[in-house]
């Protein structure tokens, strides 16, 4: 009996541990999107790119078509967002932060950019990838 109680024990105690790392997962994520908002609203999109992964692999699905790489994505924003009245001031409705395994998530949301040239709303759907200890997008799809 002591061992089926031992047993529960460190199944409860698993559980709990995987919670807090979806939990501290998604809590960093987070944090990468709201670094992207503001930067995004201070006009530095080269600072809001470092949630992207820096890589040709990159992929941004858009009303345009897929922009392949981490350079074709950022030269896009900076033809597409040329000055702050452009980009505005960003903000993000995060409805759904889901696992797909233990260093992949996808985020379904919404974006909001008011700005001087007339706002801007649409939806997305990121990926996100745990690479070498940080969260990056590595596809993006917004419209």
């Amino acid at each position: 009996m002591k061992k089926i109680i031992f047993l529960l024990c460190l199944i409860s105690t698993f559980n709990l541990f995987a919670q807090t790392t979806e939990k501290e997962d998604k809590d960093a994520i987070q944090a990468v999107l709201k670094a992207q908002r503001i930067a995004w609203s201070k006009h530095n999109i080269e600072e809001f790119m470092e949630g992207y992964w820096k890589s040709d692999s990159l992929k941004f699905y858009g009303a345009n078509g897929i922009t392949y790489g981490w350079e074709n994505t950022l030269i896009r924003y900076e033809k597409s967002y040329p000055t702050e009245a452009h980009t505005g001031k960003l903000s993000f409705k995060i409805n759904d932060i889901t696992k797909i395994s233990d260093d992949v998530y996808f985020v379904l949301g919404e974006y909001h950019i008011k700005r001087d040239v007339g706002n801007a709303d649409g939806i997305f759907m990121l990926i996100f990838r745990k690479i070498d200890g940080e969260w990056k997008i590595v596809a993006d799809t917004s419209c």
